[in-house]
């Protein structure tokens, strides 16, 4: 998820089309909250890893 939402942000500079860089943003946002969950050992939800 991370990785997407980082890549969406790419082509929102090289295509200039703002819903990209609105979901990018939010797509990298929950990208970071989910990889710090898993480093810290914790579960959201049912599933333990996100990746």
């Amino acid at each position: 998820m991370l990785a997407l939402g980082v890549l969406l942000l790419i082509l929102h500079l090289l295509l200039d089309i703002p819903v990209l860089w609105q979901i990018g943003w939010v797509l990298t946002v929950i990208g970071l909250i989910l990889a710090v969950l898993g480093v810290l050992d914790r579960s959201v939800g049912p599933r333990r890893y996100y990746y």
